[in-house]
Order: C-alpha cells, then sequence, then structure tokens
C-alpha cells in the first residue's frame, strides 16, 4: 500500500507539474523569477521577467506571490526561485538577524557563501511607516511617532509580518514607549479598508505605497530614526546568473532607473486604475528602458471582468486546482483506509495512529505547506503532501469508527463460518462500515477544495491565485473569480458523493437506514 502511495504521489506531481515543453535546443532549466505578496513585489518581479525575457537566453517564469520573506527567501535558498525582489533593511534584519544596520557590502558578503549575490539599487527606498487618517493627525496633533506614546487609546492594524519582526512592531514599541491597549494583525491590503471603515486609527505603511494618498493618511516621522534603510535591490543565485548571463545582465541594468515617485505611480496603476502588473511592467520598461520591440505580446492593460475573470480562472487554473484536491485525495484513501483499518484492531496503535493524524490536523495549514518547502522547493508537489496529511485523519478516524460499530454478533458469526481474516475485512467489516468511511472521504475531499486554495501562496496555482491577488489589492472581484469556482467545486464534490452513496453503500444498508428514519416519528 505504501509502495501505491508513493506511485500515486509521483503520479500527480507529474501531472501537476506540466511543463511547457522543451525546444530541441534548450539545455538548460528556465530561469524562475519569485515574488512577495504585495503589490510593488510583483510589478518588480514582471520587470524582471520583461527584462530577462529580452534578453533571450533563457526561458523565463514568474512565481508571483509567494508569501511573505520567510517563504520567498527560503524558495531562494533551495533553488525553486532564482531571484528575487528584496530591501537591504528586510535582508538585515529577517534574513542575516543582524541588527547592526550592516552596508550593502556587509550584506553582500554575508550572503556569498550560500551562493546568493546582491545586485545594485534600483534607486529608491522603501522604508517601513506608520500612518494615521489626516482627520485623526490633525485633532490628536500626530506628526511624530513619538507622539503615539501619548494617544495609547488609539486601535493599531499592523500586518502580521510587521507585528513579529525585530525591526517592526516589537522594536518599534520598545525604542518609542508606545503601548496601545489595542493592537489586531491585518492583510496589507485589508488594512486600508479598516481606516477607511473607521475600525482601525493606525497602521503599518510602505512609504511608496499609493494608497496613502488615496485614502489621505498622514505618515508620522520617524523622529528617533528607528527604521533602517529599505533599498531595492535583487536577490538572485549565483548558479542561475551563471547559467542564464545575459537575462542577468538584464536585470542588473535596472539598476537606478526607478526612484521612489516612480514606483508610487506603478503602484497606483495597480492598486488604483486597476492595471495588471504585467501590464504596468510593459510600460515601466518600455518608458524606462526603451525594450518595447523586444518584449513581443502585449499584455492586457485592465483586469478582466467578473464573469470573464471566473471563465478565464476556470480555464486556467481548474486543472491545476483539481489535480491538487483530488490527487490528494487519493493519496489520502491510499493511506488513510489502511491505517484505519489497523488502528480498528488495537487501543493502543489505534490511538497513537488516530492521535498522530489528529496533530496533523492542527498545524496551520500554511504553515504545513512552508513546512515542505525546503524539502521538496515551491509548486505543487509540497501543496500535495500537506493536502495528503490533512486528509488522513478523517478517512483514518471514519473507518476505524466504523469498523468498531459492527456489531460484534456479526464477527463472531463470520468467525463461526470459518471466513479468513482477510475475507472478513473484505465481505464484512468494510461493507458495513462503508457508510461512515464514505463521510470520511466526503470530509476529506470538501477540506481538500478550500485548503487547496491556499496553495497559491507557494506557487502552486489553483482558485487560490486570484484570491491571493485579490486579497493583496483589496479587489473584490479578484477574490470572487477564485472564490466562486472553488464554492462550486465544494458543491460539486457534495453531489458527487451522494450519487457515490447510491451507488456504493450496500442496498441492505440504504434500506435499513430508509426504514430507521421512517420509524424514527413514531418511537419519539
Amino acid at each position: 500500500m505504501v509502495r501505491v502511495a508513493a506511485v500515486g504521489l509521483l503520479a500527480a506531481a507529474a501531472l501537476l507539474a506540466s511543463p511547457a515543453p522543451a525546444r530541441a535546443d534548450e539545455a538548460r532549466p528556465p530561469l524562475r523569477i519569485g515574488s512577495k505578496r504585495f503589490t510593488e513585489s510583483l510589478i518588480l518581479g514582471e520587470i524582471a521577467v520583461a527584462v530577462a525575457r529580452a534578453a533571450g537566453d533563457a526561458e523565463v517564469t514568474h512565481q508571483e506571490g509567494l508569501g511573505g520573506t520567510a517563504v520567498v527567501y527560503r524558495a531562494l535558498e533551495e533553488g525553486s526561485i532564482d531571484a528575487y525582489p528584496e530591501y537591504t533593511g528586510t535582508i538585515a534584519e529577517a534574513i542575516l538577524h543582524d541588527t547592526g544596520r550592516p552596508d550593502l557590502a556587509a550584506i553582500r558578503e554575508a550572503l556569498a557563501p550560500k551562493g546568493i549575490l546582491v545586485g545594485e539599487p534600483l534607486g529608491f527606498d522603501n522604508t517601513y511607516a506608520l500612518a494615521v487618517p489626516a482627520a485623526i493627525a490633525r485633532s490628536r496633533h500626530l506628526a511624530r511617532i513619538s507622539d503615539l506614546a501619548s494617544a495609547p487609546d488609539l486601535r493599531f492594524g499592523l500586518s502580521p509580518e510587521f507585528l513579529g519582526r525585530a525591526d517592526g512592531f516589537p522594536g518599534l514599541s520598545r525604542a518609542y514607549g508606545i503601548t496601545p491597549s489595542h493592537v489586531e494583525a491585518l492583510d496589507h491590503g485589508l488594512a486600508y479598508e479598516a481606516i477607511k471603515v473607521g475600525s482601525t486609527d493606525v497602521t503599518d505603511v510602505y512609504s511608496t505605497d499609493a494608497k496613502i494618498g488615496r485614502y489621505d493618511l498622514t505618515v508620522l516621522k520617524d523622529d528617533r530614526r528607528f527604521f533602517p534603510s529599505y533599498e531595492a535591490v535583487f536577490l538572485y543565485r549565483e548558479d542561475a546568473a551563471k547559467r542564464s548571463p545575459r537575462a542577468f545582465a538584464a536585470i542588473g541594468a535596472l539598476a537606478g532607473h526607478f526612484d521612489a515617485a516612480t514606483m508610487i505611480e506603478l503602484n497606483a496603476r495597480a492598486e488604483i486604475d486597476h492595471r495588471t502588473f504585467a501590464g504596468v511592467a510593459r510600460e515601466a520598461v518600455e518608458s524606462r528602458l526603451g525594450l518595447s520591440a523586444a518584449l513581443g505580446e502585449r499584455s492586457p492593460a485592465l483586469r478582466r471582468g467578473l464573469l470573464r475573470g471566473i471563465l478565464s480562472t476556470i480555464r486556467t487554473e481548474g486543472p491545476r486546482h483539481l489535480a491538487l484536491t483530488f490527487g490528494a485525495l487519493l493519496l489520502s484513501i491510499l493511506v488513510g483506509l489502511p491505517l484505519g483499518i489497523v488502528a480498528a484492531r488495537g487501543k493502543l496503535l489505534g490511538r497513537a495512529i488516530l492521535g498522530t493524524a489528529g496533530v496533523l490536523q492542527t498545524i496551520p495549514s500554511l504553515a504545513l505547506l512552508c513546512f515542505f518547502i525546503p524539502l521538496l522547493g515551491t509548486g505543487p508537489l509540497p501543496a500535495l503532501c500537506a493536502l495528503f496529511l490533512y486528509g488522513l485523519l478523517p478517512i483514518a478516524r471514519n473507518t476505524a469508527a466504523g469498523i468498531e460499530a459492527i456489531p460484534s454478533s456479526l464477527l463472531e458469526s463470520a468467525e463461526a463460518l470459518g471466513l479468513s481474516p482477510r475475507a472478513t475485512l473484505f465481505s464484512i467489516k468494510i461493507p458495513l462500515a462503508s457508510r461512515a468511511i464514505l463521510a470520511g472521504i466526503k470530509t476529506c475531499a470538501v477540506i481538500n477544495v478550500g485548503t487547496a486554495t491556499l496553495a497559491a501562496f507557494i506557487g502552486a496555482g489553483g482558485f487560490g491565485a486570484p484570491i491571493s491577488m485579490g486579497l493583496t489589492l483589496n479587489d473584490t472581484d479578484l477574490i470572487l473569480q477564485g472564490a466562486i469556482p472553488s464554492a462550486a467545486v465544494a458543491l460539486a464534490a457534495e453531489g458527487l458523493f451522494a450519487l457515490l452513496d447510491r451507488v456504493l453503500i450496500p442496498k441492505g444498508l440504504r434500506l435499513a437506514d430508509s426504514r430507521e428514519n421512517a420509524a424514527a416519528p413514531d418511537d419519539a
């Protein structure tokens, strides 16, 4: 059974990878550009993709919106991506854990032994900052971060990464003596909406955020100079640079071409004008570097409407989402069913099996997905493994419960008839427990449909891709473009299992249930 599961895992992984057909003269692997899950990183990632493709010495792909610093840098270290845009302050604190504010030369020296190189600064500094609505700033006389020490009643809505970083809120609160009575974690894109509706008073922003002006926010001065410099640079693997020298020369040529005002404008085109990241990047490359002739077919300038977006998502992401969902379901059945059978045989062993599966179920979905990155990189394979583990508990538990619920008299009768343990298992136990087993499989399928949307955060695609982008841009239409197909798949799965219930459950069990249901009102 383990061998079958392993073969199934490899087959599903091959299906999910779906690589483009290789050209006869193509000897080197594709160049993979990564990006974090916020607007500016996505735009810079697309800009790097555009100029690398124009260089012409590598096939280039973009693994967009992979998550926060820990996820994307780990993907770079493990070779799942070859380059991504980063900031010097983030490299120092979150990657090198160096609070001494190293300069660019020191950062390069620290990363070189790992085979990771640092490009030249792109030309702008995107520092952290705190912002409040202009009306609150005026009424409470807030102009500096230190002024917040005398306003502990203000409600803080901060991004999860900012809350956890030493150069984020923990260090900031100590440096400024800020002790707010209310602090909550909010996605960076959603924090602006929280400010707009008045449920949050203070949030962390990036200095090049386009929405600062749109939402009439006042950026508080960092009067104690707590935040370090966050110069935008590209991190990239040394082996990838040797493999595709022209592509990385083109990415290196971006240095010095983008100032803060330019990035604010580019971010505004995506977040406010609703242009695609690829379209914004193309326009930037054309206007600043004059590469229009080499960029090939033009990307759509504006994001599609809701209906067209849903249809496009189903066409492009549907096969990947279904492969993730039902590939993992198949593997969970192949492993979970035998585990449930074994768990039903002995109390101690059963507790150990179900307890271990229960512990796996308590691990947050995104944490489990990220756990597999050092082992399997980013993409579909780690997502498939995480979904497979999540599906073990409902299948194993329901299988064990269904077998344990079989009356002992029936099992004694089977033994008296001389049935072998194998015959008893397949002719008595599994058929009588089939309803509970099928219920566990259905639960696993529905869980997988929803959890598979998180796979987009590690570059696995699926219906979570537009949801992730929608959260980044606070775009309800984009969120619905992924949420509606996902809900439709869940409903279809419910209908499929209702049909399987009629096909796979022995007729005698269905008739017995029908009689019990008909008799229930009289018994009451």
